[in-house]
């Protein structure tokens, strides 16, 4: 009876089918490991690109930080230059004006003595000389009791002439010989207290004394017993107007003396023909 044929492929084919098969099979896995390789890789892609995005900002803000701290470091010193600057002004500015009251003090000094100088030889009157010397003592000095004295005849008392604020027991004639007035005419140097203030003077101790001489030749004293109650301190003008009493005072007060002796006569053209000699 004859073989019948079989519905089964021949034992190589089944054996090439199912290599086949495996092999479709490994490649179906291959391919769907390739995949979730894909996948994989394009997560960490996605990942690296945020990650360089945060970097690229975190650099341009560490930037634009630096950026900024050198701008403010910039400020700073331009600040600081300014400032120095300033500083250079003000202590410019400090000495201009330190040096304007210097000069302002200094020409108010020199108007003073000018005043005072003035006042002196403004009168040919011993009535007009004297007041104007109790205007300088006054207004300038700042005296609040003074008294003028001059010398005896005998040279033995200093006799009140002008004063001002003594009351009238106490304006009596001081003898030379051991007193602190008769010493200033003996000695011809003033005694002015420098350390201490003037305004509390006494009659006993004064706070000026200031001899008052013709040439060389001291014919008195000016004794200031005490200031103004504001005028606590003797200042650098204060001792030149003493110089300036002291040197021209009695001067002026004998030349209006004479011319007044003289019946308001000037000396005839011959009293000066000799003065080159």
């Amino acid at each position: 009876m004859p073989k019948q044929p079989s519905s089964l492929p021949p034992s190589d084919l089944a054996r090439v089918r199912d290599e086949l098969l495996n092999n479709l099979t490994q490649s179906s896995k291959l391919t769907e490991q390739a995949v979730r390789d894909f996948r994989q890789l394009e997560l960490r892609l996605l990942e690296l690109e945020q990650e360089n995005t945060a970097l690229r900002a975190a650099v341009e803000a560490d930037q634009a930080a630096r950026l900024l701290i050198e701008r403010i470091e910039r400020l700073e010193a331009e600040k600081q230059e300014l400032l120095s600057r300033c500083r250079d002004a003000e202590r410019a500015s400090s000495q201009f004006t330190s040096r304007f009251n210097q000069v302002e003090a200094e020409f108010e000094n020199l108007a003073n003595l000018f005043v005072a100088s003035n006042q002196l030889y403004s009168s040919m009157s011993p009535r007009g000389v004297t007041r104007r010397i109790k205007e300088v003592l006054a207004q300038l000095v700042g005296a609040e009791r003074y008294c003028m004295y001059l010398v005896s005849e005998d040279a033995a008392r200093l006799v009140p002439v002008a004063s001002e604020g003594i009351a009238g027991d106490q304006q009596v004639p001081v003898r030379v010989q051991g007193t602190l007035l008769g010493s200033v005419y003996t000695s011809g140097r003033a005694r002015i207290e420098e350390h201490t203030d003037p305004s509390k003077g006494t009659l006993n101790e004064p706070a000026a004394v200031v001899p008052l001489a013709v040439d060389d030749r001291v014919v008195g004293v000016i004794a200031v017993f005490s200031t103004l109650p504001q005028k606590t301190r003797f200042v650098a003008v204060d001792f030149e107007l003493f110089r300036l009493l002291g040197q021209h005072a009695a001067a002026a007060l004998v030349s209006a003396s004479l011319f007044t002796r003289a019946e308001h006569k000037l000396p005839g053209l011959e009293a000066f023909l000799d003065l080159s000699v």
